[in-house]
């Protein structure tokens, strides 16, 4: 497996001349500033100044590369020994979601079938061994399935709430009566605040929905 056997280290030849985290820096460096679609080996080649057939000595294609790009943008889990599970999740959520913001690819690169590499199972092995007992087996990786799935919705619309308020208040100056819901709802969060909260919010009320389950159980 890709990410997971340990490379040989040549005995004769040339010494490599790169490194397998050189060539994720580089790709990760067009995806940041250009999007995933940008990153190509032959692009990847052409930044680090070597030929596109010299990358296959170290990876065998793109889905790969994306893969190693992911291990190294994703990183390792956070520490979450010491705290309870609901403030365990938490940390976790918020660790995600701000790696996600930091690598906005990274949610398209750990959607569908892919090589999955140790750093980002450990994401996974972090969460569930923060969860409390009394879930099967199934209810944990749902638990988690579920808090990851909240912070990736959220973190895929990019500005947040701001920004689609502010569209929508530019919209409602000239249609506040054909959508009046909509217009009760922001004119609220304008004199009341609230604002830019459906991530915690969100998250809160998950936790929520698990503690009444785990209380049915006792």
């Amino acid at each position: 497996m890709f990410l997971w056997d340990e490379r040989p280290k040549p005995t004769r030849g040339p010494k490599p001349a790169l490194t397998l985290d050189q060539i994720a820096d580089a790709a990760i460096a067009i995806a940041d500033a250009e999007g995933l679609a940008a990153v190509s080996m032959q692009r990847v080649a052409t930044d680090l100044g070597y030929t596109k057939m010299s990358l296959y000595r170290y990876l065998p294609g793109k889905a790969e590369m994306v893969a190693a790009m992911l291990e190294r943008g994703i990183g390792p889990a956070p520490d979450l020994s010491g705290q309870d599970w609901r403030a365990g999740l938490k940390a976790w959520a918020t660790a995600l979601m701000s790696r996600y913001f930091e690598h906005a690819w990274t949610i398209e690169a750990s959607t569908g079938d892919r090589p999955i590499g140790p750093s980002e199972l450990s994401w996974m092995e972090a969460a569930l061994q923060v969860l409390p007992t009394g879930l099967t087996g199934a209810e944990r990786l749902d638990t988690v399935a579920t808090v990851a799935g909240h912070v990736r919705a959220l973190a895929g619309q990019g500005g947040g709430e701001s920004q689609l308020t502010e569209a929508m208040g530019l919209v409602l100056r000239e249609h506040a009566e054909r959508f009046p819901a909509v217009a009760a709802a922001l004119s609220d969060t304008a004199a009341s605040g609230g604002a830019d909260q459906a991530f915690t919010f969100g998250l809160d009320r998950i936790l929520d929905g698990l503690e009444v389950l785990l209380r049915r159980r006792v």
